[in-house]
């Protein structure tokens, strides 16, 4: 084997946790996809020959690729997703043939957390996944985000402790919201419009993929009055769910899972609703049935 191939069969190996460390600094999969690809081109303009670990060395230039990528959004006032929201772990199961989407769908990095380190300033968010996502040791951190061993020790430990409060504040939210979809799906059980009225932002909109509309779900809809009438009497087979984390529902024919619904609110009000029913989309998604 030549050392061109060589040199490329051993950075797909790795390309799955390289993946993996831009999608928790980035929050968007298209953005660690650029992460690791402009880590590639780098490569081949390096000569890589003294290298002794090559993956610690493709995981430091993507950590600052990642982190130059983080300070030009924080300059611009981007954020890496329309509304400010990190793209769901489902963007790893869209070529279907991922090996790596399990390791965001496996562990605790969910779109909960996600959402509470896009507070952190670009150095604290590094600092953080690096060393408690990735226990790299904070003497090779420290090159990476510009300061000592000591500062960069500072850093992951300020963000610790925003990330465990934001996760306090964001639990206290999903709890309240989850008694939001609780309250939603028994008013909309009971035929009860005043209920569902209540609970329903007034520019509410309900959306779907088109399985989710092919078996009769609630889509292309707007409006409190006109979504709260569209389910009077029905969600009978709903049930109340974790969707990536969040508060949503699911709908199950016996055991099989059909169709999922993300839920967003505003404020203490459900101001949007996704249903998703296509199997590959459904198989890329946490759920967790709560009742």
């Amino acid at each position: 084997m030549d050392e061109k191939k060589l040199l490329t069969r051993k950075f797909e190996e790795k390309r799955g946790h390289l993946r993996s460390v831009a999608y928790r600094m980035l929050g968007s999969m298209t953005e660690a996809d650029d992460a690791v690809q402009e880590a590639w081109l780098r490569l081949n303009r390096t000569d890589v020959g003294d290298v002794g670990n090559l993956g610690g060395w493709l995981t430091t230039v993507v950590a600052r690729v990642c982190l130059d990528m983080l300070r030009s959004r924080r300059s611009r006032r981007e954020d890496p997703m329309l509304e400010g929201e990190p793209q769901p772990a489902v963007e790893f199961a869209a070529s279907g043939d991922d090996p790596e989407r399990e390791i965001v769908l496996a562990d605790s990095v969910g779109l909960a957390l996600l959402v509470v380190l896009e507070t952190l300033n670009p150095a604290e968010r590094v600092a953080f996944v690096l060393h408690d996502m990735f226990d790299l040791p904070f003497d090779e951190i420290a090159p990476i985000v510009g300061r000592s061993p000591e500062a960069s020790r500072q850093l992951a430990s300020r963000a610790r402790r925003r990330v465990q409060g934001a996760a306090v504040s964001r639990q206290a939210d999903n709890d309240r919201r989850r008694q939001v979809v609780d309250a939603f799906l028994a008013a909309s059980r009971g035929g009860d419009f005043e209920g569902l009225l209540k609970l329903l932002d007034p520019d509410v909109v309900i959306r779907g993929d088109a399985t989710a509309t092919r078996m009769g779900g609630l889509t292309g809809m707007r409006g409190a009055e006109t979504v709260a009438k569209a389910f009077q009497g029905r969600a009978r087979s709903a049930r109340p769910a974790l969707v990536d984390g969040l508060p949503g529902y699911a709908v199950l024919v016996g055991e099989k899972l059909i169709l999922v619904a993300r839920v967003s609110f505003n404020g203490d009000r459900i101001d949007g609703i996704e249903a998703l029913g296509d199997p590959d989309t459904l198989a890329g998604i946490r759920v967790e049935l709560l009742g």
